[in-house]
């Protein structure tokens, strides 16, 4: 009897139901992470300024290439200043705390899940950054330079951070059961309503619709495509966290669904206009990016080149037919492709995660008809929130120094005007 009595109590002592679980950090992951980080910012730096860049015309495009650099730059300050903590921070629905400001309180030790708080940290800001940088394709070739940095530092603060939150941070979508899994609803749709609201605002550019403004760069156009499509994978399955089967199900799925985009996008462009374009080839490379960036983590194969292939036709349409009823010059496309695309990819990720189907299958208790109910309500509240603070910020913005550039700045580009520089001294 004293021996079983010494054995027992042996073993409840070196039993882990009495000790607290420490959290470890695995090499793997946080290689895989920091790589994945890394290609976000890949996307951001040369990816977004050289698709955009290329969309517009020579005496504009040093202007855009500033604006990007410049706006990853602040918003990667104030995400480490402020953003992670209200973001990520135990909070209320809507916003964090301010534990963490400046990072204070964060050791190089501290772990999150299996990486180090500190990659966590950077990921996340890469993904602060590239929302911002993606709004300045919307009104691009006409809005001040300091008109563009007070409106990012407020639409940030106001918009963005609650919205990661709302999704990510432990808020109320989060709550409800909303399905995000890379940033459908906190990146493209956050953004996308935000620059159409601004393109409204600052109004069309001189000469829209009267006279021809084509892109001065397709090579640049897709040179930036295929470096965003490259550093996509960092994005989607990066947002696993892990480098575990559903990173290599984002990563598949990424993959599928923006094949499938391209060649909708191409075959659809070939039947109303009668040639497939390069840029239109490069524009579906982006609406299948947006489409399955809410999915990634949660659909099959199957249903993720069925979203790039609805994502590629719901593009054609969203930059030709519904650009001219809303009748806004949007410059780059933002809402036409990351707008509609981002809204066709989150309400089908409610779809096509049924088990069914081939996805990974709901919550106990949700069907779905409610999984799309309820990502149909984190696309409403997207758009409301946003939309809210971007009118608030613009005003802001157009009060303290004016949104638009004067006529003649505008003519003659802002590349000389607000930089002193020009692209192309010949």
């Amino acid at each position: 009897m004293l021996k079983k009595f010494i054995l027992c109590f042996g073993l409840a002592l070196a039993s882990p139901v009495f000790a607290d679980e420490v959290a470890i950090a695995d090499k793997a992951d946080n290689g895989f992470m920091m790589i994945c980080t890394a290609l976000v910012l890949f996307m951001s730096v040369p990816g977004i300024a050289l698709f955009y860049g290329g969309l517009l015309r020579s005496k504009n495009v040093l202007s855009m290439l500033s604006q990007v650099l410049v706006t990853f730059s602040l918003i990667a300050v104030l995400w480490i200043a402020y953003g992670y903590s209200l973001a990520f921070g135990e909070g209320n629905w809507f916003f964090g705390n301010f534990n963490h400001f400046l990072l204070v309180n964060v050791g190089i030790t501290d772990v999150s899940g299996s990486i180090y708080e500190m990659i966590w940290i950077a990921f996340q800001g890469s993904f602060a950054c590239i929302t911002c940088c993606l709004i300045l394709g919307a009104f691009a070739e006409r809005i001040r330079f300091s008109a563009v940095l007070i409106f990012m530092v407020l639409w940030f603060t106001f918009s963005y951070i609650p919205m990661a939150h709302m999704v990510w941070g432990g808020g109320i979508l989060g709550d409800e059961g909303a399905l995000d899994f890379a940033g459908g609803t906190v990146v493209h749709i956050n953004a996308a309503v935000a620059g159409l609201l601004g393109a409204y605002m600052l109004k069309n550019r001189i000469g829209y619709n009267r006279e021809p403004l084509k892109p001065f760069n397709l090579p640049y156009v897709y040179l930036g495509a295929a470096i965003l499509y490259i550093g996509w994978f960092g994005f989607n399955a990066g947002s696993s966290t892990h480098a575990d089967e559903i990173a290599g199900l984002a990563f598949i799925n990424t993959v599928a669904a923006t094949a499938a985009a391209v060649l909708a996008w191409s075959f659809a462009e070939w039947i109303l206009r009668g040639k497939p374009s390069c840029l239109g080839a490069a524009s579906g490379v982006i609406a299948g990016l947006v489409g399955i960036t809410p999915a990634a983590g949660f659909v099959g194969v199957g249903g993720a080149m069925l979203i790039g292939l609805i994502c590629g036709v719901a593009g054609v349409w969203g930059v030709s037919s519904l650009k001219r009823i809303l009748k806004v010059d949007d410059t780059c496309d933002v809402f036409g492709v990351h707008g509609v695309c981002g809204i066709v990819g989150c309400l089908l990720t409610g779809v096509f995660a049924s088990e069914s189907l081939g996805g990974t299958g709901y919550a106990d208790g949700i069907t779905m008809t409610s999984q799309v109910g309820i990502q149909l309500m984190s696309v409403i509240t997207c758009v409301i929130w946003t939309a809210i603070i971007a009118y608030i910020a613009y005003k802001i913005a157009d009060f303290s120094v004016g949104l638009r550039v004067s006529e003649e700045h505008e003519r003659e580009g802002l590349d000389i005007n607000s930089h002193g520089e020009s692209a192309f001294n010949s």
